[in-house]
């Protein structure tokens, strides 16, 4: 069992439990109302497993407002909120570390390595970047900025203080950032760089995926190629946009898909331990004038993709 230590203030904020934040639930007034916390959380959660939830309790990863441990048989009280930890019982591991490459009194700058999920979610949770890097600074307030898919690896940043978050992502959405990628993928003697990819891309079907469609242009992405041998080329990306799966879509778009990407052109199951083969996909550099010091700032991945 987790050992926690509790509060007892109306303004309780609960701890990080090895890395990971707990999670606040609203306990809403209704016309049918559950008699236990245990009912309405299984009731509401109906994903999550009966025997996990009972689990959780052994545990003492629910908590009241006042940070009070609650029982399978603690009783539900409309408008408040309770506290719930998530962790798995069986998570696979990934043999990868993160590498922290810069850190101010705002900013923390990761070379994230391929395989490892931004944030806690489905079958992630220890094995995130998130919470490993909350557990190795012990820093609660740690939030991405923006974010690399789980194949994807390099340069990201993520921010320490509640207080300047919101000048970094508005930097971000603003497109004061410039991001340059490396991807290797095959080479087409018959396409011509550097060139510049305009489409509109939307959900596609499996959901997680996107899709090209006809329409006004929602993406840009600026490519050129570094080098390259008979049958392969490591390329230069530059998106101007920021869509899901952008550079992925848009090098599948010209018949060049990243090398072992296993979304596009089709969708590859492949077993969730099996980490033999990366996405290609390389989030080089990052530069951007710092919003608050008005310092320029460039960081590089330490990693680099051969052909």
């Amino acid at each position: 069992m987790l050992s926690i230590k509790y509060g007892n203030c109306k303004d309780y904020t609960p701890p990080m439990i090895e890395g990971v934040s707990a999670s606040k639930v609203f306990l809403p007034q209704s016309a049918i109302q559950p008699y236990t916390v245990f009912e309405y959380l299984c009731e509401h959660f109906q994903h999550i497993q009966i025997t996990e939830w009972q689990q959780r309790f052994e545990d003492q990863l629910i908590l009241d407002m006042q940070g009070h441990a609650l029982t399978v048989n603690s009783i539900y009280q409309a408008n408040t909120h309770i506290y719930y930890y998530r962790f798995l019982a069986h998570e696979i591991h990934v043999p990868f570390d993160e590498k922290i490459i810069f850190e101010n009194d705002d900013l923390l700058v990761v070379d994230k390595p391929h395989f490892l999920t931004m944030s806690p979610t489905g079958q992630y949770v220890q094995q995130t970047l998130l919470v490993r890097l909350k557990r190795t600074t012990d820093n609660p307030n740690l939030t991405p900025i923006h974010r690399l898919d789980r194949e994807t690896a390099g340069v990201v940043l993520f921010s320490k203080r509640p207080e300047t978050r919101g000048i970094y992502q508005q930097m971000f959405a603003d497109r004061l950032v410039e991001k340059t990628y490396h991807a290797i993928a095959p080479f087409r003697p018959d396409l011509t760089f550097p060139q510049s990819v305009h489409l509109r891309m939307e959900k596609g079907e499996p959901f997680y995926t996107m899709q090209v469609i006809a329409g006004k242009n929602n993406s840009h992405t600026e490519i050129e190629i570094l080098e390259h041998n008979e049958h392969w080329a490591k390329y230069c990306l530059k998106p101007l946009t920021g869509k899901q799966h952008q550079l992925r879509v848009h090098l599948n778009y010209l018949n060049i898909p990243i090398k072992n990407d296993p979304f596009y052109p089709s969708v590859i199951h492949k077993p969730e331990h099996d980490f033999s083969q990366p996405l290609q996909l390389l989030a080089k550099e990052i530069n951007f004038k710092d919003p608050i010091s008005l310092r320029p700032m460039h960081f590089c991945s330490d990693l680099d993709l051969t052909l």
